[in-house]
């Protein structure tokens, strides 16, 4: 969206606050040297003292620093649809994530299939910055959000955020910023946000965000146990594996603040360490980067109605895997109950403050020492139980890659080779797992029925023709022909 607007366009969405707009640029402002997200309410400053930027990133090394009042860390993301953009903000993730502090920027780029000044050349393009400078950026902002957000040791803080050494934070704050961070911490503190066992943060949005349709999904799914729904929260037990040091496992829970359009986000304090790795996925869970106006837009009247629906995605991508592969041709209520005998064969037990979450998901690792026979014994078919085996040991030895560098098709092609996994099954994981927007799920019986096309191969060659009128945003077509078919059942039900 960026690089179709003007300066005077920029600056009238930063004189309206139109939210529509945020995260799609920053402005930087000469007479302060601050740089603001267009919904800053701070004084509006002259145009001819502005100059606008593609990233926060491309703002701070322009010579700007962030403004304390709207904080630019918290400004939600941008979709990617075209194939520069994906690759770029593939590279994207992996730094938001963690991925890049442990493989290095040259490995980021032979995991997305370019070159190093590849990468370079269309990370500038899209952000205006080129890899390095984006990922410093990243850790400052991410070290700012933890002094001012929590109460956690300056050194745990820097660790969490990616910097080598308390030493390396500090001299960077110093020169991008002008400031010791110990400075922010006094002066920016938010007090009472976390306590002893938990740390909070905000993740905010563009509204319209339909929270009830996100939580109605994740809830019909939620494995007994391992997550919940109550309270209008989402609550789960996640376990987050890092290349160097022990998996860390712990509770997090979601819940939604529609007067602040963010959702909030409450974890575990033994998670305090991999911080950036669980932001990262409770943002690609819970969608918070899309934009409602040019999904629904280019959706048209498939998205009446239903304004502002998001793509679920997976806290676990293999976790979500297997769950797929057990949900093969049986209801979701079924593939439930098997996956709660599955938790409990294999789990690992984990104490938590809510009497509903008890057990981690088995690990990649775990399930890739099991028999077919080990599996078999609860209930699960054989080759379903080889398929499971096979995805773990094909995640566990990184033939497989289900991270957020992954590249959807090359993905799905991979899957389809593992016996026991079809087309249907592949694009889902794909759907949730990657966040793909632009999955379509074929012979999906719920879809074609919801286009009034028969159940038959034809009828899936002509959902999967209609289904390009949705490019590139085929996922968010899927998940609305369910809504649609689901609300066509509840009404024929009470005929």
């Amino acid at each position: 969206m960026f690089k179709n607007l003007t300066a005077d366009a920029c600056y009238q969405a930063m004189k309206s606050h139109d939210l529509r707009f945020d995260g799609h640029f920053f402005v930087g402002v000469r007479s302060t040297r601050v740089y603001c997200r267009p919904i800053c309410r701070v004084r509006l400053p002259k145009l001819e003292n502005c100059t606008f930027h593609s990233s926060a990133a491309a703002a701070e090394v322009a010579g700007f620093r962030p403004c304390l009042r709207c904080r630019p860390e918290l400004a939600p993301g941008v979709a990617a649809t075209e194939a520069s953009q994906q690759l770029a903000r593939a590279a994207a993730r992996m730094i938001e994530n963690g991925i890049a502090n442990e493989i290095g920027l040259a490995t980021v780029a032979s995991r997305i299939g370019v070159t190093d000044r590849h990468l370079r050349r269309i990370f500038g393009g899209e952000f205006g910055v080129s890899p390095v400078q984006f990922a410093q950026t990243h850790r400052l902002l991410l070290a700012k959000r933890l002094l001012t957000d929590t109460s956690l040791p300056i050194a745990d803080i820097a660790f969490s955020s990616g910097f080598c050494s308390v030493r390396r934070m500090n001299a960077l704050f110093v020169d991008r910023y002008g400031f010791n961070p110990t400075r922010l911490r006094r002066e920016g503190r938010v007090v009472g946000v976390d306590s002893k066992d938990a740390l909070t943060f905000f993740l905010p949005y563009r509204p319209p965000f339909d929270f009830a349709s996100l939580l109605a999904f994740l809830g019909s799914r939620a494995v007994p146990g391992v997550e919940s729904v109550r309270q209008n929260a989402y609550r789960r037990i996640i376990c987050v594996s890092q290349r160097a040091g022990n998996p860390r496992a712990g509770w997090l829970e979601v819940s939604h603040l529609p007067g602040r359009n963010a959702l909030q986000l409450r974890f575990d304090s033994r998670l305090a360490d991999v911080t950036q790795i669980v932001l990262a996925r409770a943002k690609q869970v819970f969608d918070v980067s899309a934009d409602p106006c040019v999904i629904d837009l280019a959706l048209g009247r498939l998205a009446i109605g239903a304004p502002g629906l998001r793509l679920p995605g997976a806290f676990d991508a293999f976790e979500l895997a297997l769950r797929a592969i057990l949900g093969q041709q049986i209801t979701v209520k079924a593939a439930r109950t098997l996956a709660h005998r599955f938790v409990n064969a294999f789990g690992e037990a984990l104490s938590t403050p809510f009497d509903d979450l008890t057990q981690a998901f088995p690990t990649a690792p775990r399930v890739a020492k099991l028999t077919p026979d080990d599996i078999g014994r609860l209930g699960i078919v054989g080759q379903r139980a080889e398929a499971m085996i096979a995805v773990a040991r094909a995640v566990h030895s990184g033939s497989l890659d289900l991270t957020a560098a992954a590249e959807p098709a090359h993905t799905v092609e991979t899957l389809r080779r593992i016996r026991g996994i079809g087309p249907w099954t592949a694009h889902y994981v794909a759907m949730r797992a990657l966040a793909w927007p632009d999955a379509w799920l074929p012979n999906d019986v719920a879809l074609q029925a919801a286009l009034d096309l028969p159940n038959t191969a034809a009828g899936n060659r002509e959902a999967q023709a209609l289904a390009e009128l949705w490019h590139p945003w085929r996922s968010y077509a899927v998940l609305h022909l369910w809504r649609s078919r689901e609300s066509a059942e509840t009404l024929e039900a009470t005929r």
